[in-house]
């Protein structure tokens, strides 16, 4: 059921992408076994960045609601400004015994790009560690294939503090995380064909996953099967279109095509947007602040969406939503970046 992904019922693995899918337990998400991760991953995670932004206690609420939803994968970065709070809720999330070890949770952070130079990689990963109150990530990605030479307060840049990412310099420094124990598993985000091509080329630990904007209205087909030939898994992130953000839209939580598909199946729009993903065989980041609405993300296990909805979702115009020009600006490495595929 699309892309060779072999589907069973919820009593049997299923096989995703290279990974091994294992059943739900107590209400929880299906988790995935990676290539070079020492932890498996929940399928479905919980996104920390705001926008507009919201304050550290609002935050750090959310993400302990979250919690008794039964969310176990939290995302974040350094650029999100959500670490702290991040680490404030896992504190106070084991103080209460809402859970009953750090190890239950799956934790990504990102490497920022006014960071990305080799030798800032290894304190950027204890700041963040520091941030977090962490002693380790479970996994650390590169933000975004390009290097910023100051620290931002405002977008857009000026074009004189942009320079190409030194691919092998701070893969090099990531690799050094990962062998300090500094994080668990390391790999990247809004990496293209191209660029994954020239990470893979210098590698010593090739990169467990790469995270991207991956939605029915941007389906990504040419870098997952990219991905999937050499061991990179995909996980997804604006998987409902970033609605009512600068850079997402409203095409897909407003799309006829997977609301009628809801309709018919008694599901929420939302809802069949992330099976859609899952039926791909990857994971998601999912960011919703509203009790209800994260636990109808989590609802996606015991159903699945017929070929002819599969179809029907295949068939959606196709566009890009998040580009580094629209939130960086347009300079011309930029718009070279987005330009790949």
């Amino acid at each position: 059921m699309g892309d060779g992904v072999a589907f069973a019922s919820m009593g049997d693995r299923i096989a995703l992408d290279g990974a091994v899918a294992l059943p739900q337990q107590n209400g929880r998400s299906t988790t995935l076994s990676l290539s070079g991760c020492e932890k498996p991953v929940p399928v479905i995670g919980m996104g920390t960045m705001s926008y507009p932004p919201v304050d550290i206690e609002t935050t750090k609420a959310a993400i302990l609601e979250a919690m008794r939803a039964g969310y176990r994968h939290f995302d974040t970065a350094f650029a999100y400004g959500s670490e702290k709070p991040l680490g404030e809720a896992i504190a106070e999330a084991l103080r209460v015994g809402l859970i009953q070890s750090r190890d239950e949770l799956f934790i990504t952070t990102k490497l920022w790009s006014s960071f990305a130079d080799p030798a800032q990689v290894v304190p950027a990963c204890r700041m963040s560690l520091q941030n977090l109150q962490l002693e380790y990530v479970d996994m650390y990605l590169i933000h975004q294939p390009v290097r910023l030479t100051e620290m931002i307060s405002r977008t857009p840049v000026a074009a004189e503090i942009i320079r190409p990412l030194d691919v092998k310099g701070v893969w090099e420094g990531m690799e050094e995380c990962k062998n300090l124990g500094l994080t668990k598993g390391i790999g990247v985000s809004n990496f293209s064909c191209k660029k994954m091509e020239e990470l893979l080329s210098i590698a010593k630990i090739p990169p467990a996953l790469n995270q991207v904007e991956m939605n029915p209205v941007w389906q990504q087909k040419q870098l997952r099967e990219f991905c999937k030939a050499r061991g990179v898994h995909i996980t997804a992130y604006s998987p409902l279109g970033a609605n009512n953000t600068k850079w997402g839209d409203n095409r897909i939580v407003e799309s006829d095509v997977l609301a009628d598909i809801a309709k018919a199946k008694g599901k929420t729009t939302a809802q069949v947007a992330l099976r859609w993903a899952y039926e791909q065989g990857v994971s998601i980041v999912t960011k919703s602040f509203n009790k209800q609405r994260m636990r109808e993300n989590l609802q996606i296990f015991d159903w699945a969406l017929s070929t002819n909805d599969l179809e029907k979702i295949n068939q959606l115009l196709q566009r890009k939503g998040v580009t580094l020009a629209s939130i960086l600006g347009p300079h011309d490495l930029f718009l070279e970046l987005d330009a790949e595929v």
